[in-house]
């Protein structure tokens, strides 16, 4: 079973601008952090979870990590979005793991997402019910 890590999809203000961030990069894409995840091996082959209004919407699989310029780390992750079912979430600074027992399921073709109204995921997150 694979580890996830969740990341805010900072400055989005829909799934659909996420999903823009993606559209034109081709295959891959590179998220770069300060330091190399101490589990990164066992990373490989899980998913970036996004992170928008309070809620995991989508992911993108993990394909490998690289050295970046100035001692930092890219995740190399893939351009292609899938959405997931809806998931309270708190927003947080930079990644952190999730566990495959955590991580939503994927969305099937044509579903469609019941995701919490933003204030109602925020204030949940707020009192630390999510």
């Amino acid at each position: 079973m694979p580890l996830h890590m969740t990341k805010v999809a900072y400055g989005a203000q829909s799934l659909a601008e996420v999903h823009g961030w993606f559209a034109e990069r081709g295959e891959v894409a590179r998220l770069t952090t300060r330091y190399l995840p101490k589990r990164h091996a066992e990373m490989i082959g899980g998913s970036v979870f996004w992170i928008l209004k309070h809620q995991l919407v989508a992911r993108s699989e993990i394909l490998g990590f690289e050295e970046a310029p100035g001692g930092k780390t890219n995740i190399v992750i893939a351009a292609r979005l899938i959405d997931v079912r809806p998931r309270p979430r708190r927003a947080h600074q930079g990644w952190r793991y999730l566990e495959d027992a955590e991580a939503p399921a994927d969305l099937a073709a044509g579903e469609a997402a019941d995701t919490l109204p933003s204030h109602l995921a925020g204030e949940l997150a707020r009192l630390g019910l999510v």
